[in-house]
């Protein structure tokens, strides 16, 4: 079974942490956020949206195309008047042209069945010489090793047709910049990034997390069975008491709109 993105049990899947300092280091080696305007395109629970409004953005517009993470990321962000959160497509935000300076898209383009659309929109929403900022995981950084870290590379030791799954529904970098040039996106650069996804005070408060499949689609392919049978697995390979810190490995493309 895969993520119901419609359904209201899983409205708070993508609202329940706060992004990163890793995150914001990466992002603001490449963009100065302050008084950008930014779309957050896939914005989920409005995580990484009130993320970029911390940062100093002048304004961020929300856009995901699930009812319930658009009821989420209004929640989140309710008193923050520079958040404009609606319901939208990819392809179709039903912003105007040219009213962004930042396209933000985290772990949405592996959703697509092509890029094609989803590219072409990012460009008509850049004024020009705006930056499309794209985070989403490779196959190179699912495929990253397990550690007391990196715990999602437990999920694939446990479940190797997890990682079939992972490998096969993850874009590799070099289709990703050939979609970028072909869209006519220019500048484009790459880098990886290991972004703290949270910090557990122990073990237990890890395992609700699991459990709930919070905020991790691709537990959604696991039974409950199969699913305590992982929580056990991961049990195992971590130490017995203090705080675990969890991070992923992420790929960044930036590119630049030159219309």
């Amino acid at each position: 079974m895969s993520i119901d993105f419609h359904s209201k049990l899983n409205r708070h899947t993508y609202d329940s942490r706060d992004a990163s300092a890793d995150w914001v280091q990466a992002v603001t080696q490449l963009v100065e956020p302050d008084d950008r305007r930014i779309a957050d395109v896939g914005c989920g629970g409005g995580i990484y949206s009130e993320a970029w409004l911390n940062l100093g953005a002048q304004a961020v517009f929300g856009i995901d195309f699930s009812a319930q993470m658009v009821a989420a990321a209004k929640a989140r962000l309710k008193d923050y008047p520079q958040a404009s959160i609606s319901q939208g497509d990819a392809c179709a935000t039903g912003l105007p042209a040219d009213c962004v300076d930042v396209v933000f898209e985290r772990a949405l383009i592996h959703h697509l069945d092509s890029y094609e659309g989803c590219f072409a929109e990012a460009k008509r929403l850049l004024a020009p010489g705006g930056l499309f900022l794209i985070q989403d995981r490779t196959p190179a950084d699912v495929e990253a090793a397990a550690s007391t870290e990196h715990l999602r590379g437990y999920f694939f030791e446990c479940f190797p047709r997890l990682l079939e799954i992972e490998r096969g529904r993850r874009p590799e970098s070099v289709t990703v910049e050939n979609a970028l040039r072909k869209a006519g996106f220019t500048q484009i650069t790459t880098r990886t990034v290991w972004e703290t996804r949270k910090t557990y005070g122990g073990f237990d408060e890890l395992a609700r997390d699991l459990a709930a499949r919070t905020g991790r689609s691709i537990l959604h392919e696991l039974s409950d069975s199969e699913l305590q049978k992982l929580i056990a697995y991961i049990q195992t390979r971590l130490p017995d008491n203090g705080p675990i810190v969890e991070k992923d490995r992420w790929t960044l493309w930036a590119s630049r709109s030159m219309n």
